[in-house]
C-alpha cells in the first residue's frame, strides 16, 4: 500500500474546498481538477514496507486502487463540506426565525398593551392578530425542526456510502493480496523446479565426470602398459634390426613416401574446397542475374496494347530541376550516340512538373536526338512533365494515368519589386507560356487563347486534369496501353541500393505541416509545378 504526502493531501483538499465554495464548479469538476492537484504536487511516491516484496513500484493494479481510494477521500471531504455548508445556511436561518420570534413577540405585546386601551369591540380583531401570530410562529418551529432532520439525514447517508466505499476498497485490496501471495507461490514453486532440475543436472555432470576420468585412467593403464610391452619387443628386435639395416632404411623412405602422398592429398582437398568457395559465390552471383536479354523494337508496341521497354530507358521522376536535366540529358545523348536506329524511353512515374528552364532543355535534347524519344507515362504528369509528354514524337500513357495542363505559376516570396519589375517578371512568364503551350495547343488543334479558355471551364482554378484515355483524344498523348513489358531488368533490384538524384529538404512548420523545399532556381527561370497545397516550397 503506498502512501501519500500529508502535505499533498492537505493541499488538494484545499484546492477541491476552494473551488466548491465557487458555485461555477459542479461536484464532478472539482473531484477531477483535485485529482490532478494530487499528481501534479505529488511526484515521489514511497512504497510500504509491508508491500516492497510483493508488488513492483509501478504495479497499475495497485495504482488504480490507491487512485480509487483517494478519489473516495476527496469526495467523503467534499461531501461534508457541503453538509457544512448546508448546516451553516441552516444556522443562519434559525437565526433569522428567532429573531422573527423575538420581533413577532414584542408585537404581541403591544398588542396586548393596544387590546387594554382600545375598545371591547377590537378585542375579537386583535385575539385574531395573536392567533394568526402564533400560527405562523408554529410554522416556523416546524421548518426549523423538517431542516435539521434533512441534516441528520444526508449526515448519516453520507457516512454510510463512505463506509461502503471504504468496505469495497478494504475487499478488492483482500483480492489483489490474495492473487499476489498466489503469484508469489507460484513464483517460488517454479524457482525450486528450477533449481531441483539445475541440482540434478549438476550431480548427473559430476557422475559422468568421474566416469570419464575412470576410462581415462584405464586407457592411461593400458596404453602404458603396451608402451611397456612394445618397449620391450623393440629391444628385442633392435638387434635384429640393426643386422638389417637397408631393410630397415626402405621402410623409412616408404613411410616418408606414404607421409609426401598424404600431405598432396590434402593440399588436394584444400584446393578442392577452394574451388567450391569460387563456384559457390559465382553461383550466387549469377543468381542476381537473369540468363536473358533486353528487347529491341523499333515499334515497341505490338498489337495486343502491350509497350515493350528495352535498357534504353531514363527515369523521370519527381519535381524537374537542374540535377533532373542533367541526368535526362545525357542519357539521351549517350544512347543516341550508341544506336540511332532503336527508340530511346522516358519514363515517367509520377511528376508534378518543375522548371521550365530545365525542362526546355529535355524538349531540346528530345528534338536533337536521331534516335526517337517517346514518353511513356504510368501514374501522374502535370505541368512540364505533361509539356514534355505532349511534345514526344511519340507517347504512351496507361488508361488510368492521370495527366494535367494549367498555366505557369510565379512565386514571389515576400520579394521586393517595382512596378517595372513586375510588368517585366510578367512579360517573361508570358514568353515562356507561350514558347511552352503553343507547341501543345497547336498539336490539338487550336490557339493558346482557347488552350487557357478550356482550362477554366474544365476546373475553376485552372488545372485541367484528364485520365490517360480522355488525354489521347485531346492528342495529349497519342497511344494507350494495356500493359508495359520492362525487358532491362536483368538484375535483382535487391542487390543494389536505390540512389537518388539530387536532394530535397524537408522541413515541419511551426503549425505541424510538412513542407519540400525545391532547390533555389536560376535567374530568368520559373517553376512550371502543380502545387494546389503548398507543400513544396522554395528556399530563400
Amino acid at each position: 500500500m503506498k502512501t501519500y504526502n500529508k502535505s499533498v493531501l492537505l493541499f488538494s483538499i484545499s484546492v477541491a474546498l476552494a473551488l466548491l465554495s465557487n458555485n461555477s464548479y459542479s461536484k464532478v469538476e472539482t473531484i477531477d481538477v483535485a485529482a490532478n492537484a494530487v499528481q501534479a504536487s505529488s511526484p515521489a511516491v514511497q512504497p510500504s514496507p509491508d508491500m516492497e516484496n510483493h508488488t513492483s513500484p509501478a504495479d497499475p493494479e495497485t495504482m488504480e486502487m490507491q487512485n480509487k481510494q483517494t478519489l473516495i477521500m476527496l469526495e467523503n471531504t467534499i461531501e461534508e463540506e457541503k453538509l457544512r455548508q448546508q448546516f451553516s445556511g441552516l444556522r443562519s436561518e434559525l437565526q433569522k426565525l428567532r429573531w422573527e420570534k423575538e420581533l413577532l413577540e414584542e408585537k404581541l405585546s403591544l398588542a396586548q398593551l393596544k387590546r387594554d386601551t382600545v375598545a371591547e369591540e377590537e378585542n375579537t380583531k386583535h385575539a385574531e392578530i395573536l392567533k394568526k401570530l402564533k400560527n405562523e410562529n408554529d410554522v416556523l418551529a416546524q421548518k426549523l425542526s423538517i431542516a435539521h432532520s434533512k441534516y441528520e439525514l444526508a449526515r448519516h447517508e453520507s457516512k454510510k456510502q463512505s463506509e461502503e466505499a471504504l468496505a469495497t476498497l478494504r475487499s478488492e485490496k483482500s483480492q489483489l493480496q490474495e492473487q499476489l501471495d498466489i503469484e508469489k507461490l507460484k513464483r517460488d514453486n517454479a524457482q525450486q523446479k528450477d533449481k531441483l532440475a539445475y541440482d540434478d543436472k549438476i550431480q548427473a555432470l559430476t557422475r559422468e565426470k568421474t566416469l570419464l576420468n575412470e576410462k581415462l585412467d584405464l586407457q592411461n593403464s593400458k596404453r602404458t602398459e603396451e608402451l611397456r610391452d612394445a618397449v620391450i619387443e623393440f629391444e628385442d628386435k633392435l638387434t635384429a634390426l640393426s643386422r638389417d639395416a637397408t631393410l630397415s632404411k626402405a621402410k623409412a623412405d616408404t613411410l616418408k613416401s606414404k607421409l609426401m602422398i598424404q600431405n598432396n592429398e590434402a593440399r588436394l582437398k584444400i584446393v578442392g574446397l577452394e574451388s567450391e568457395i569460387q563456384r559457390l559465390e559465382m553461383e550466387k552471383k549469377r543468381k542476381a542475374y537473369i540468363d536473358a536479354q533486353p528487347v529491341y523494337l523499333e515499334d515497341p508496341l505490338k498489337k495486343d496494347g502491350t509497350l515493350v521497354i528495352s535498357d534504353r530507358r531514363i527515369l523521370l521522376n519527381g519535381p524537374i530541376r537542374q540535377g533532373t536535366a542533367d541526368y535526362v540529358t545525357s542519357r539521351i545523348n549517350y544512347y543516341n550516340n550508341k544506336d540511332k536506329k532503336y527508340p530511346i524511353f522516358i519514363v515517367i512515374d509520377d511528376s508534378p512538373g518543375g522548371s521550365v528552364m530545365q525542362g526546355y532543355r529535355i524538349v531540346k535534347a528530345m528534338e536533337g536526338s536521331e534516335a526517337p524519344v517517346y514518353v511513356v507515362v504510368k501514374s501522374f504528369a502535370a505541368s512540364m512533365a505533361a509539356g514534355i509528354t505532349a511534345m514526344a514524337e511519340k507517347s504512351y500513357a496507361y488508361p488510368n494515368a492521370v495527366i494535367i495542363h494549367h498555366q505557369i505559376s510565379q512565386f514571389f516570396f515576400f520579394r521586393s519589386m517595382n512596378l517595372t519589375q513586375q510588368k517585366e517578371m510578367h512579360q517573361e512568364s508570358q514568353e515562356w507560356w507561350k514558347r511552352l503551350a503553343t507547341p501543345v495547343a497547336k498539336k490539338m488543334g487550336i490557339s493558346t487563347k482557347e488552350f487557357i479558355e478550356r482550362m477554366y471551364e474544365k476546373n475553376s482554378d485552372g488545372d485541367w486534369s484528364e485520365f490517360g484515355t480522355e488525354a489521347k483524344e485531346l492528342k495529349w498523348v497519342d497511344h494507350i496501353v494495356t500493359s508495359i513489358q520492362e525487358t532491362s531488368q536483368l538484375k535483382d533490384p535487391n542487390e543494389d541500393e536505390r540512389k537518388f538524384l539530387g536532394k530535397i529538404s524537408f522541413k515541419v512548420d511551426e503549425d505541424g505541416t510538412s513542407k519540400a523545399y525545391l532547390p533555389r532556381l536560376s535567374p530568368k527561370d520559373f517553376y512550371y509545378l502543380y502545387n494546389p497545397d503548398g507543400y513544396y516550397q522554395i528556399h530563400q
